[in-house]
């Protein structure tokens, strides 16, 4: 195992493929995703043991290995560790719906800088969210460096890896959430939303924004008023802010202000 070469954005990998295979047989260290040189005969256990544990598996150039692996004994294969094991999207909402609890809970469409996302997660916690879901893939996963930005916060909320956000979302209104976007062309505020029963938010990812595909599929859709000369805030600041409208709303203060 080592660490990739590169930038602050860096995270361990383990390569080879005897060394995968056991790392994905044990399951010990969670792996968030799986690079191959091929699809090769060679290549045919570990893709089948990776998709059994829902590992994306990507198909790279050797030029993308030689870099990730600067010794160049990789045999084709390196897996992209992960800081945290992934929760299952199930055991999340069940725990959301718990005795007691009013599912609130957070779904990020394709944030990619590690960074925002482990913002996000310390703002989530401290918010009293209960859980996150990111899709598997062009999104960022849980690496050492979204451990690091979340303060710990990583190691208290669950983050669940889904393949379609547009069938949770689906699935979390057949199960009485409510299901909010936030989109900066969205007619009313988001203070105009009521956030104080079973609710998921719905953040998208930096310059892109909530895909038309899962926004259509939600129940509403909201903005943050913006005020000066910058047209947009980062994903993790307009979590923060809508985050804590929600808070605000389910202690006691007043709801769905126009």
């Amino acid at each position: 195992m080592a660490p990739v070469d590169g930038n602050d954005d860096s995270q361990e990998v383990i390569y080879g493929l005897h060394a995968v295979r056991e790392a994905l047989r044990a399951g010990v260290r969670p792996l968030q995703r799986l690079l191959v040189l091929g699809t090769d005969r060679q290549f045919g256990e570990i893709m089948r043991l990776a998709r059994e544990q829902r590992v994306p598996v990507r198909v790279e150039p050797r030029a993308a290995f030689d870099r990730l692996v600067p010794s160049g004994h990789h045999q084709g294969v390196v897996g992209m560790v992960a800081a945290k094991a992934y929760a299952e999207p199930d055991e999340i909402l069940a725990s959301a719906q718990a005795e007691g609890q009013t599912p609130l809970l957070v779904l990020l469409d394709g944030v990619e800088d590690p960074h925002h996302l482990g913002a996000i997660l310390r703002t989530a916690e401290a918010s009293g969210v209960q859980g996150v879901f990111i899709p598997e893939r062009r999104a960022v996963g849980l690496t050492s460096v979204v451990a690091k930005a979340s303060a710990g916060a990583v190691d208290h909320m669950p983050v669940g890896r889904v393949p379609n956000l547009s069938r949770l979302i689906e699935r979390l209104q057949a199960a009485g959430v409510w299901v909010y976007a936030l989109d900066a062309d969205a007619p009313k505020a988001y203070t105009a939303l009521d956030f104080r029963g079973p609710v998921a938010l719905v953040f998208g990812g930096e310059g892109t924004g909530v895909r038309p595909g899962v926004r259509d599929t939600c129940d509403d859709v909201a903005h943050i008023p913006m005020l000066g000369k910058v047209s947009s805030l980062n994903v993790s600041a307009s979590a923060a802010i809508v985050l804590y409208e929600a808070l605000r709303q389910r202690q006691g203060g007043a709801g769905k202000q126009s």
